[in-house]
């Protein structure tokens, strides 16, 4: 208990911290006398705060918000300083270990940068780092590798690591986007005929389709459909602006204007 008492002491005495006082203070919460909430968590029950942290990471980053940036970054390290210290309780692994294991594997997969292997440009780097990852988790077909895709990923990032991985551009005879956007059509009009228990798989294909044409175009899924939300949204709060200022004025020439402005 003095340990921690002159832990408290060092870190209020400070005015600048580094990543070895988030772990002492990441101990002290989850320690004896420490804070009642951090010393009941378990990796389960703030398994939703890493997701929503890194949801947050992400839109300080599409909003190009340094600031916001620099403390979402923050909110990730704490959810794995905490995690970490989850472990290190029960004697499994420390934060330490966390640390060692990432720079070996990157020490690993960069042969090109600590090793002798050759690697000029970005595809190769890429088809290098792919090879060797295989080889560590011994996938050798391509189930393998399209099972050890994250199932709970977002459906549509899913779908577009599925295709990229099973290389369906070739498996299915140089797919290329004219033909993917033909059978995206027709999947289109067969799904208004299909029978109840149909429907679903139809609009599945529909979906994936989507998701291997945008790959083709060199676009993600995940970030097109978001922007189009953000669009559809907008357009909802333009439609109410202009009907609040011009109650006579008809939804439809509302749509219609706007659809001219975004061609």
């Amino acid at each position: 208990m003095e340990n921690i008492k002159q832990a408290v002491a060092g870190l209020l005495a400070k005015s600048r911290y580094n990543f070895d006082d988030l772990c002492t203070i990441m101990t002290i919460l989850r320690g004896e006398g420490g804070c009642p909430w951090d010393r009941e968590q378990t990796h389960r029950s703030i398994r939703q705060n890493f997701i929503e942290e890194t949801y947050e990471v992400i839109e300080a980053i599409d909003t190009e918000d340094p600031k916001l940036l620099r403390e979402e970054l923050g909110d990730v390290l704490l959810q794995v300083v905490f995690h970490a210290r989850m472990e290190e309780e029960i004697g499994r692994f420390s934060i330490d270990d966390v640390a060692n294991d990432i720079c070996a594997k990157l020490i690993h997969r960069h042969p090109h940068i600590f090793g002798s292997v050759q690697a000029d440009t970005t595809d190769q780097v890429l088809a290098n780092w792919e090879a060797i990852k295989a080889a560590e988790k011994a996938r050798v077909t391509v189930a393998d590798k399209l099972e050890s895709i994250p199932p709970m990923l977002p459906a549509l990032m899913r779908a577009e690591k599925v295709g990229k991985k099973a290389g369906l551009d070739d498996a299915e005879g140089n797919f290329d986007a004219v033909r993917t956007a033909a059978a995206l059509a027709a999947a289109a009009e067969t799904l208004a005929d299909s029978d109840a228990a149909d429907r679903e798989a139809r609009y599945g294909e529909l979906l994936f389709l989507a998701v291997t044409l945008g790959r083709q175009l060199g676009l993600e899924a995940e970030t097109a459909l978001a922007r189009e939300t953000d669009r559809r949204v907008a357009d909802y709060r333009a439609l109410e602006t202009a009907l609040a200022a011009d109650p006579q004025i008809a939804a439809a020439q509302i749509w219609q204007n706007l659809r001219a402005k975004q061609k």
